[in-house]
């Protein structure tokens, strides 16, 4: 997609601090300020940028021809104590489940997302988000 695509997606309000998101892809997400029907849209902005580099980490490893079974993005952050309460640091933990699958390799992709093909990472950053990343790998059982 280039600078100037342009994307349409709607919010609409349901009740209390409940709304409904569409997708310009044309699905619906709940969205809730207090937690209870949904997650906050900070949660959101949080997995979004989980998302985004676990699709990198998998393709990326994939493309390398190595035995992944599983990839998990345990994601910690930490906010901003005055409003507007912005992440100021958010870590990926990257636990990769495979058969034979190379230190190297995951290193390798780990790095190309958070450098490369990430553009969550890559916009939090420019916002000034301090993100950090590191990895395990686990044997298949």
């Amino acid at each position: 997609m280039s600078a100037n695509s342009s994307m349409q997606a709607t919010v609409e309000w349901q009740d209390n601090v409940n709304f409904i998101g569409t997708s310009p892809s044309g699905h619906e997400i709940i969205l809730d300020a207090e937690k209870q029907k949904g997650a906050s849209p900070m949660e959101l902005v949080l997995l979004g940028l989980g998302g985004c580099a676990s699709y990198d980490v998998v393709t990326i490893l994939q493309k390398a021809r190595q035995d992944v079974q599983g990839v998990r993005c345990e994601l910690s952050a930490k906010r901003a104590d005055t409003v507007p309460a912005v992440y100021t640091d958010i870590h990926l933990h990257f636990v990769v489940t495979g058969n034979a699958v190379k230190e190297k390799q995951v290193a390798k992709a780990v790095e190309l997302s958070a450098e490369k093909y990430c553009s969550a990472s890559r916009m939090l950053e420019q916002g000034g988000v301090n993100i950090t990343h590191d990895f395990a790998v686990v044997a298949a059982e």
